[in-house]
């Protein structure tokens, strides 16, 4: 857990549950479970154990409560809180600590929770059931103060799903997208929103909703909402690169939608042409370090092969794709910047869409 993250979408990380196990292709090289030798070795709370030796931490539960400062905190970076060794009574604590914090200081808005899973069968059977008096009676104890009465009150009495939970899914091609979408949409939440990183395939999200959710609604909880997509590539010492078609593809249906998108990294490779292409301080990849147009470099297919391995090398929509880093590669798309939120920058809603930049607004798909 960390009071600062240097992952781009987020301020915090917060784990109340670490450890964890694969699940499909995107869990392949796992960040987290590539991180955990080094964290045994910091956290004497880890030290031991198997990065699929799943633990709760009742202790660390009250932490965000501790937080004065507001902050957007990536509930269980280390974990799934929605992993089948957690129970749901530890769950309720989590969420009714989150409640706990649907206010900071002086009644201004509290922090913003982005909980991401896998296990998007369990998230809404969870979501989908009554557990408000598990919440209260949680935050009560964790946060209840001087005033719990009025704490168990506000949560019991408090129209519609906690405004500042954003409750996510990991998609990383369109087997994924097909099974978690679905279940998410289905999931009542202030906000949903799709990790598409690692991104390893073409995903149509269209192609996963039914025809009624395609359209926007006036109904703030329409199930039909999609809010936010960030979209990335793989790092780590065993990356698979990412297709630019596949990111542009998403950027797209997102422009289409209205949908804001953040694209946080290309990952450790980088289309090969990006290395001639100037930043703003009029330098190119190769001057910055010109090793770069000798490290490594594929021909890239559309279904994420080798095409140079391929008898037709002329075939299908191809890219090469360099391994340079994911500090040198970057988080440009095509030389823009995508920091699109479904908030704006001071955690209010954006009411107007139309006042907004279409990087900030809170448009739906």
């Amino acid at each position: 857990m960390a009071d600062k993250s240097k992952i781009e979408w987020t301020d915090a990380t917060w784990n109340p549950v670490t450890g964890c196990a694969k699940v499909s292709q995107g869990c392949k090289h796992c960040y987290a479970e590539r991180e955990w030798p080094r964290m045994t070795k910091l956290v004497p709370a880890y030290a031991g154990r198997d990065f699929t030796d799943v633990r709760t931490h009742g202790d660390r539960l009250d932490q965000p409560i501790r937080w004065a400062k507001r902050r957007m905190i990536f509930v269980n970076s280390m974990s799934d809180l929605f992993h089948p060794a957690v129970s749901d009574d530890f769950i309720d604590c989590v969420v009714g600590v989150m409640w706990a914090c649907l206010y900071g200081r002086n009644e201004q808005p509290g922090h913003v929770f982005q909980v991401l899973t896998k296990r998007a069968d369990r998230m809404r059977a969870y979501f989908n059931s009554d557990r408000r008096e598990a919440w209260a009676r949680a935050a009560v104890n964790y946060g209840g103060g001087i005033d719990p009465d009025s704490l168990w009150d506000q949560i019991m009495d408090f129209d519609g799903p906690h405004p500042r939970i954003w409750l996510g899914v990991s998609v990383e091609d369109q087997a994924a997208a097909n099974e978690r979408i679905p279940l998410l949409l289905d999931t009542p939440a202030a906000v949903r929103w799709i990790s598409a990183e690692p991104l390893l395939g073409s995903v149509d999200i269209f192609s996963t909703m039914t025809g009624e959710l395609l359209h926007t609604s006036g109904n703030e909880f329409d199930p039909g909402w999609l809010n936010w997509i960030v979209v990335g590539g793989e790092s780590g010492p065993k990356a698979r690169p990412m297709h630019p078609a596949w990111a542009r593809s998403l950027r797209d249906q997102c422009a289409t939608a209205g949908v804001p998108m953040l694209f946080k990294q290309w990952g450790e490779w980088v289309p090969r042409s990006d290395c001639y292409h100037t930043f703003d301080d009029g330098k190119s990849l190769a001057d910055i370090d010109p090793g770069a147009t000798r490290w490594p470099c594929i021909r890239l297919n559309e279904n994420g092969g080798d095409g140079n391995r391929l008898e037709d090398e002329d075939g299908g929509d191809s890219a090469y794709m360099q391994r340079v880093g994911k500090k040198l590669a970057g988080r440009l798309l095509d030389g823009v910047q995508h920091d699109g939120y479904p908030f704006d920058h001071s955690g209010s809603r954006i009411r107007n869409p139309e006042s907004a930049s279409p990087e900030t607004s809170e448009n739906l798909l």
